[in-house]
């Protein structure tokens, strides 16, 4: 017993420093890098192409994708690693649990066809915004993010409602994360307190230009709230007549949903 506590110290001692350090286990954040370079458009990578998108030398890319290989999560083929079989079922309980019940996507396409303009639901997480659900817009121009995508909370329609009940505390650090720095924060408590008035919020051109959104907040049982409902789209399409108009229906939906109940993992109701 006593050689296996030396034996096991130092390695303890290391994980520790190495945690303080990045802010997670290095060698876990190294893996998840390299599971994160497959995408729709790029379903197989090589040793050399997860050697170049990382900087990590060749030995150590070799460990992590052999330690990946072995938990099922990459899969050895002729022309690399692809996704492995363990993460298919991974992907089977987080869509139980992430995907919205029917009755509340059938609501989200009702909404996309009748304003044609592409509708998203997003959650807060910590300083992000990720969208959870979303209905394109039928329409040739729209914009479109991807279930998943992880956006900032320092800007667009959907942060400032999502901000609403933020303490000042994570105002400050939305702040900090932004571009303009602390200062930001004044905007920030002046747009949670127009949302605080009107119920709604919009944006135009403030994370990406020519693109504008306007956003509703859904609530919980306690009136808090729990997620942000948006129509966005080309800002040449969102005049004064049609933000009204997307404002009200808005509304309508999100408190629907808000009556059936919203039920989502980073959901706090």
């Amino acid at each position: 017993m006593e050689s296996v506590s030396k034996q096991q110290a130092p390695t303890q001692r290391s994980d520790a420093a190495e945690a303080s350090e990045t802010g997670g286990v290095r060698s876990v954040q190294r893996a998840m890098d390299i599971l994160s370079l497959l995408t729709e458009t790029r379903p197989v990578v090589s040793i050399r192409e997860i050697v170049e998108a990382t900087g990590l030398a060749k030995t150590t890319v070799i460990r992590l994708v052999q330690t990946l290989e072995q938990a099922g999560l990459l899969w050895a083929t002729d022309k690399g690693y692809t996704a492995g079989p363990g993460l298919w079922r991974w992907a089977h309980l987080a869509k139980r649990a992430w995907e919205l019940p029917p009755e509340t996507q059938q609501i989200m396409r009702d909404l996309a066809a009748r304003q044609r303009e592409t509708v998203n639901l997003y959650v807060a997480r910590d300083i992000y915004r990720v969208c959870v659900a979303q209905q394109e817009s039928p329409q040739p121009l729209r914009h479109v993010v991807q279930v998943g995508d992880e956006l900032p909370m320092w800007a667009g329609a959907s942060s400032k409602v999502l901000l609403r009940d933020a303490t000042p505390a994570l105002l400050t650090r939305v702040a900090r994360s932004s571009p303009y720095g602390e200062s930001h924060v004044d905007t920030l408590r002046g747009w949670v307190d127009a949302v605080l008035t009107t119920g709604y919020a919009t944006s135009a051109g403030e994370r990406e230009a020519g693109l504008s959104a306007v956003a509703v907040p859904v609530t919980g049982r306690s009136v808090a709230v729990v997620a942000a409902l948006s129509l966005s789209g080309p800002t040449i399409r969102f005049t004064d007549d049609r933000i009204a108009e997307f404002v009200d229906d808005l509304k309508r939906v999100a408190a629907r949903m808000s009556e059936r109940g919203f039920d989502h993992p980073l959901a706090t109701v």
